[in-house]
């Protein structure tokens, strides 16, 4: 299997985000004293598709990693980091993740403090070493969230099945004319009813399962100094099967020319899981991306970009699962 163009936006090259120094200084005086010290050096983060301050910031005591967003005309990012550092906080601890210090409000914006992690984000195409540290870890998560502690439940996390009735039906959508038709490769372009009937069985495969993250691809994944991967940005988690994440995760494998069936079928959440289930997601995912890259959506440029490249991926990786010609 061939490899893929890489994305048009790197994920481990550095987005265009504002840095420690544009916040105001006001809110920077307030970070410095929720930290107890001044900041003596930052580094911006790679990758990432928000608009806000995403950073690692050192003091003498070490380091820590702050995200923060103005709160006018994004209000809902106070919400996010609220939802993330409630979830990170009450993951068992055998999931590899950044744990939250603290959130607070000051100056106008939202901030959130997280341990800092020593690594960086995979480059595609993956590097087999890095792959598997992710799926190692991956397999772990899963194991430790498939009976999620009461901590975790209390958060009050959604339902996948119930996404996937409302957020991930963008086929049954286009179908119905309702929203246009994004730009298609020739083996899918007569195939928008049969996308519509794939993922309208996701639901029903998706109403199992314990706590997963239900974004993990390559961007929220940091691999350690020791070769040991992360999973970050714990906003989207909600209740479904863990093969889903894995999924979302081989997207980038297959991307990458890699053996992605038969990765998912040896990994230990993707064993015995119908081949159906899996095309029902990636019918689902497909729709959801590609119909959120359209030129007339408010989301950022970069993010349209991830978008189209990431359903392309997905609804090829799909097409050939499916011997559609």
């Amino acid at each position: 299997m061939q490899p893929v163009p890489p994305p048009p936006v790197p994920y481990a090259t550095p987005t265009v985000r504002p840095g420690w120094a544009d916040l105001p200084a006001e809110l920077r005086m307030a970070i410095e004293e929720r930290l107890g010290e001044p900041v003596r050096a930052d580094q911006g983060a790679a990758g990432g598709f928000t608009g806000g301050v995403a950073t690692v910031l050192e003091t003498a005591s070490g380091r820590v990693f702050v995200k923060a967003a103005p709160t006018t005309g994004q209000p809902h990012m106070a919400d996010w980091y609220a939802r993330e550092a409630a979830v990170t906080a009450a993951l068992p601890a055998d999931v590899p993740a950044p744990r939250p210090r603290w959130t607070m409000s000051a100056a106008g914006h939202a901030v959130l403090c997280l341990d800092a992690v020593d690594g960086h984000s995979p480059a595609l195409p993956w590097q087999t070493d890095e792959l598997t540290a992710s799926l190692t870890a991956y397999a772990r998560a899963a194991a430790a969230l498939a009976d999620p502690p009461a901590e975790l439940t209390a958060v009050g996390l959604p339902r996948l099945a119930d996404l996937a009735r409302s957020d991930l039906s963008w086929w049954r959508e286009v179908a119905s004319g309702r929203e246009p038709a994004p730009p298609l490769p020739p083996a899918a372009r007569d195939r928008v009813s049969e996308l519509a009937d794939l993922e309208a069985l996701l639901p029903e495969y998706a109403d199992t399962g314990g706590v997963i993250h239900c974004d993990l691809r390559a961007d929220n994944v940091l691999v350690d100094r020791a070769g040991s991967a992360w999973f970050c940005d714990w906003t989207w988690a909600c209740h479904g099967p863990a093969w889903f994440d894995l999924a979302g995760l081989l997207v980038g494998g297959y991307a990458s020319g890699l053996p992605v069936d038969e990765i998912f079928a040896s990994h230990p959440v993707g064993r015995d899981v119908p081949p159906q289930a899996l095309d029902a997601t990636l019918a689902a995912l497909s729709g959801y991306l590609l119909t959120g890259a359209n030129p007339a959506s408010a989301a950022p440029a970069a993010l349209r970009a991830h978008r189209r490249w990431s359903g392309g991926t997905t609804l090829d990786w799909l097409i050939r699962r499916r011997d559609w010609r």
